[in-house]
């Protein structure tokens, strides 16, 4: 297979499919695509699709599983990527004679470059096709020096707790100056409950803003860990 033969095709924001080189094409002209395959709905589909809002994007981001809507939510939480894109491109390449074509799932932007991302579950990746499709899909990727991720889930806690967090996620609720007290406060160590109490405004005000305050990484909370009393009622190591 030669990375040089092979074609990635995409759709401009306006809709219009265009057709480059993979060798050549900029990566900043792959972060600003539209979804390549339609977005389906039908009666007695297997997977869980749906539209996320995502507030690294400020828009909506699609996901054709749970598995994948798990993979979004991460990469929404992290401070390292700018951009997600869902089915961003299509490869096509020349693979052992014949020619094969694969949409990833997910493109993101970071701080550490462009990250391709393929989401499957774990007990299927021991399938030939879907491990030739991606062995072949890593090389055209790891061509360009860019990341190529095979992602099957993460720990429970940690999901369980992006899950809770996501619900506050959306900064146009939230009142800046009262974040800035979350991170005034002397709350470091605390469990969640006892950091409500640290502040000085009403009661009915404390309950959401040091929720948010983690999804935006204005504190050091972590995310794996968690308490008893529910996912989202975490503290610090």
């Amino acid at each position: 297979m030669s990375a040089k033969l092979a074609t990635v095709s995409f759709r401009t924001e306006s809709g219009v499919a265009e057709d480059e080189s993979w060798t050549v094409v900029d990566s900043t002209v792959l972060s600003s695509t539209v979804p390549w395959r339609t977005f389906r709905w039908y009666k007695g589909q297997r997977h869980y699709s749906g539209v996320y809002w995502s507030a690294t994007m400020r828009d909506h981001v699609v996901y054709e599983s749970r598995l994948e809507l798990a993979r979004l939510i991460f990469a929404d939480f992290d401070r390292s990527v700018h951009r997600i894109l869902a089915q961003p491109f299509l490869l096509k390449a020349k693979v052992d004679g014949k020619i094969r074509k694969h949409v990833p799932d997910y493109f993101l932007i970071t701080d550490h470059g462009p990250v391709v991302v393929d989401v499957k579950p774990e007990h299927l990746l021991a399938k030939p096709t879907v491990a030739y499709t991606f062995a072949w899909s890593r090389r055209l990727v790891e061509a360009r020096g860019w990341q190529y991720e095979v992602w099957s889930g993460a720990q429970s806690p940690e999901l369980e707790n992006l899950r809770f967090l996501a619900g506050y996620r959306r900064p146009g609720l939230f009142d800046a100056a009262l974040l800035d007290e979350v991170r005034d406060a002397d709350v470091e160590g605390r469990r969640m409950r006892r950091r409500r109490w640290a502040m000085t405004t009403p009661r009915t005000w404390r309950c959401s803003r040091p929720r948010r305050a983690p999804w935006w990484m204005t504190t050091s909370t972590p995310t794996r860990w968690r308490t008893r009393e529910h996912p989202g009622n975490y503290r610090d190591r």
